[in-house]
């Protein structure tokens, strides 16, 4: 008997978590333990074990991607890779910015919406706590932080930006070093590569239990009652993202990376159920990197430098929630904003989706700084509490998808001949 392709074990999981979730709700339990707990502690333990994998993984892809890459390839790589990303964020946000002056979601009875942000909300004062006082200094700081005063603890603390220039740098001299020294650390990052990708695939098999786990919690203690008020905020964002995602990046994946799109989204589906479960892109880049490599082609020294920085700064669906976001509470209090505070949004939204990313509460704290920028209170961010978790979801897919996207067309543009283009 045949065995189930992963995705459709991931499929599956997910959507009898959502029956599962539905059905037992926040307060059901089994002797006296709240099966919401159980849920929690099944999906943790998946996503502690992905997270687990992700500092030895991109450390290692990173330098024996570099040394594989070679003087020669690096700056067209990296050209390619910097203006792929900055492109495809600026197409997203500007698809979201499209959407939300169209369907309007902020508007007609306001008032409600408005009069739902009460200033004593626990959720809403917990959220602000952590946002307040953020500015579009805070992008400096993170990139600040690129550069780490100690590559340990910025690895022990998730300071993925610092890591990966640590990798480049490393990566980058390692590759100009003729000593017998340097072909055994080259080795020794090359094994350490193979090993890791090993236990993600092994990791892997457990990722339809821990995908149920996260979706039943998220489920149980969410539901979907809530999202009525919210309803056409959720259709415009979920509209956006399924355009960027459906529309614009399988033609950039057609006329610029000529490979057929259809094989492409069966190469990455079990990292993109994967990402819709955990809302992490870090979490999910081991998977996004065994994805690409080894079902869609791209080659590991191509992978392992495009893959790990765009889990880090290329974040098209975060940028597009931004924007959505930040015109949607304009619109609800009542603010018709010109074609230049408009393009405010769009700068902003694109600088923030790239600087803040390394901040808890990432896209709150980059609405925070939108919302500031165009003059409204920061309490508009009780609004989006009620959707935010299933949307972050979504965009978090959105965000791994162009990742994925990102490194087969500049493989292609680099001249490699992938499995999706062959086949």
């Amino acid at each position: 008997m045949p065995k189930l392709a992963l995705h459709w074990q991931i499929a599956i999981a997910i959507l009898l978590a959502v029956i599962v979730g539905l059905a037992s709700g926040a307060d059901a339990s089994i002797g006296g333990v709240k099966l919401v707990a159980i849920y929690a502690f099944v999906g943790t333990l998946f996503l502690n074990a992905l997270k687990m994998l992700i500092v030895p993984l991109v450390t290692s892809s990173i330098i024996s991607g570099m040394a594989g890459v070679g003087g020669d390839r690096l700056e067209s790589l990296g050209g390619k890779t910097l203006l792929f990303y900055a492109c495809s964020s600026l197409i997203a946000i500007l698809i979201g910015l499209t959407v939300v002056n169209i369907i309007a979601p902020g508007s007609g009875d306001t008032q409600a919406l408005a009069a739902s942000l009460s200033g004593d909300d626990p959720e809403l004062q917990a959220t602000l706590s952590k946002v307040e006082g953020r500015s579009a200094a805070d992008i400096v700081q993170v990139f600040e932080r690129m550069i780490p005063t100690n590559i340990v603890d910025a690895a022990a603390n998730g300071e993925m930006l610092g890591m990966i220039f640590f990798s480049l740098l490393f990566g980058f001299f390692l590759a100009r070093n003729d000593s017998p020294q340097a072909k055994t650390l080259l080795n020794f990052w090359q094994g350490t590569m193979d090993v890791m990708t090993s236990i993600t695939m092994w990791v892997m098999k457990f990722a339809p239990i821990g995908v149920f786990g996260l979706i039943a919690k998220t489920v149980a203690t969410t539901g979907f009652d809530a999202f009525t008020p919210m309803l056409k905020f959720f259709i415009a964002t979920s509209l956006a993202l399924l355009i960027h995602a459906f529309v614009a990046m399988p033609l950039i994946l057609r006329f610029i990376g000529r490979v057929h799109p259809q094989k492409h989204y069966q190469a990455m589906a079990p990292a993109l159920l994967t990402a819709f479960s955990t809302a992490s892109s870090s979490a999910t880049l081991p998977l996004t990197m065994e994805c690409v490599q080894d079902r869609a082609g791209v080659s590991k020294s191509t992978s392992g430098f495009v893959l790990p920085l765009g889990a880090t700064v290329n974040m098209d669906g975060t940028a597009l929630y931004e924007c959505v976001a930040a015109m949607f509470i304009a619109q609800v209090y009542g603010l018709d904003l010109s074609i230049g505070q408009q393009f405010t949004v769009v700068m902003v939204a694109l600088l923030t989706s790239i600087g803040v990313a390394g901040i808890p509460a990432a896209s709150l704290v980059a609405i925070s700084v939108i919302l500031g920028t165009i003059g409204l209170p920061l309490e508009g961010i009780g609004l989006l509490l009620v959707t935010d978790r299933i949307l972050d979801m979504m965009r978090t897919a959105v965000n791994v998808f162009s990742d994925s996207c990102a490194a087969v067309v500049i493989a292609r543009l680099e001249g490699e001949d992938t499995a999706i283009a062959r086949n």
